[in-house]
């Protein structure tokens, strides 16, 4: 049998806070293996890849790597092992050269272009990969940032890779150029930790998978041996039953519209788009990367200062602007929850309390203190957020829970119209299902929701009417229930019938 690489044995993680983040983990990595590292939020996996990146030394238990017990007691002693760490947000210099980038943590001088471009060359051969080494990584799309983090850890003779969440946001022609490099670099020796939420992607990809639950390893074993359907059991502890799509017409929905939107035009690509959208739906906006469909959103929004047209709530025009239209009972969770839906120097209460600043500007008073801690506690009761308490820091939160605090603080105020761009995104099964019942729930109170998503499958889950958007117009309307994936991507792709503008 192959000694593992990188194993853990009876890992323990205790924070100041109290907060016991792993329980007695282990992890076995072989040489050359691709190995998943599957969880729901708040499972440990954050914590179990730091302690193997030397950020946070295990409170109890062994690390060893290649047989021999090892306290790494920084990053870089890690990385000069041969362990390389790329997390989701890919820490990259953009005022650099792709070159001065993948060599940034290499041993020797790395301003010596001739040697340096060489090896550069030999490491494009590896990947089977080409990008100019002189283009400046802030000009890169994602993916290519992506590779270019591939090459760094290859530059520093990364015998390990670890990989968190690294397709979260690509595009799939950008996911299968990942994949294929993490499959040839395999073959070539390395071994890969692939910690990933598409499950679809941990089962095709990997050798072997371990479940993280509460800190504590539930299962672990060759991929082969599972389906997505364990998977998804072994990870929330329980049989998970997805939301079921519509099948079926849902019950009538008249009356006036609650939002209406006319003419909307915006220079970063919205185009004559008119819409209506009545209390109790769920209106589902499908489209490819880059078909302005988020766009749309943050035009309506306000968001958009550039943006032209005429959005009415209720019958009453809503002036341009996020403050007016959140005075007029919109609401919108953005898809970077942490740059543009989260305060990071906020606690869970101020973060939920954030919809009342507006109400400086209009003259309304702020409760105090004790009401807006009271409201958290409440919204953590009611979404099942995973903290201490409305005193914690949102960048303790995983993901999944960071997700429902942006949720909360809209739910529990004057909300009407409830705009979600990716509200999904980043997060696992459990709390992906739990997101998708509080759309429901808003929409089952007479609430309105616009609801963005890449996954056409969580747009029929919740949805009433589907809109195609495709170079900034919308193109194309169904019913939910009479509509389907394939014919969704068929339309987004330019293929099939048109629809009209304007449907109410």
């Amino acid at each position: 049998m192959t000694a593992p690489l990188l194993s853990l044995e009876g890992v323990g993680k205790s924070f100041p806070n109290g907060t016991v983040a792993l329980r007695g983990a282990r992890l076995n990595v072989l040489p050359g293996s691709v190995h998943g590292l599957v969880g729901a939020n708040g499972a440990g996996k954050s914590t179990m890849i730091k302690v193997i990146a030397g950020v946070h030394a295990p409170t109890t238990g062994t690390v060893r790597w290649k047989g021999e017990e090892v306290v790494w007691r920084d990053p870089g002693s890690a990385r000069k092992a041969g362990v390389a760490t790329i997390m989701q947000h890919v820490p990259l210099a953009p005022s650099l050269t792709v070159l001065e980038n993948v060599f940034l943590g290499a041993p020797g001088p790395w301003r010596l272009p001739r040697a340096r471009r060489a090896e550069f060359a030999g490491l494009l051969e590896r990947v089977n990969y080409l990008i100019d080494p002189d283009a400046e990584v802030m000009d890169l799309a994602i993916g290519e940032r992506q590779m270019v983090a591939i090459l760094q850890a290859l530059a520093i003779g990364a015998e390990l890779v670890v990989m968190d969440e690294p397709t979260a946001s690509l595009a799939e022609g950008e996911r299968q150029v990942v994949f294929e490099v993490v499959r040839r670099l395999s073959a070539q020796g390395t071994a890969f930790l692939y910690v990933s939420h598409f499950l679809d992607e941990v089962l095709s990809l990997t050798d072997r998978v371990t479940v993280l639950r509460d800190g504590t390893v539930v299962e672990e074993g060759e991929t082969d041996a599972y389906d997505e359907d364990r998977l998804v059991q072994a990870i929330v502890g329980r049989d998970l039953l997805a939301v079921e799509r519509r099948t079926a017409p849902p019950a009538e929905i008249s009356g006036p519209a609650l939002l209406a939107v006319r003419e909307l035009n915006a220079p970063a690509g919205v185009r004559d788009v008119s819409f209506e959208v009545r209390p109790g739906e769920v209106v589902g906006f499908a489209g490819l990367l880059g078909s302005g469909r988020s766009e749309i959103l943050h035009a309506a929004y306000g968001a958009d200062p550039h943006a032209r047209g005429e959005v009415r709530v209720a019958g009453e025009k809503v002036r341009r602007g996020p403050r007016a239209a959140v005075a007029a009972g919109m609401a919108l969770v953005p898809e970077d929850r942490n740059a543009q839906g989260l305060i990071g120097t906020f606690p869970i209460w101020k973060n939920i309390s954030l919809p009342d600043l507006p109400s400086l500007a209009l003259g309304r008073v702020i409760p105090g203190e004790g009401a807006e801690t009271e409201r958290a506690a409440r919204v953590i009761e009611d979404l099942g957020i995973v903290c201490p308490g409305p005193e914690a820091m949102v960048t303790e939160l995983s993901g999944g829970n960071a997700q429902k605090v942006v949720f909360g603080k809209w739910l529990h105020g004057g909300t009407r119209i409830l705009m979600l761009d990716e509200p999904t995104a980043g997060v696992d099964v459990g709390a992906k299902a739990d997101i998708l019942e509080l759309v429901r729930g808003f929409a089952a109170r007479g609430g309105a929701v616009l609801m963005v998503s890449s996954e056409f499958e969580e747009i029929l889950a919740v949805a009433t009417r589907v809109f195609v958007v495709r170079e900034g117009r919308i193109v194309a309307e169904r019913p939910a229930h009479e509509t389907s994936e394939e014919e969704l991507l068929m339309l987004a792709n330019g293929f099939g019938e048109g629809g009209a503008q304007g449907a109410a």
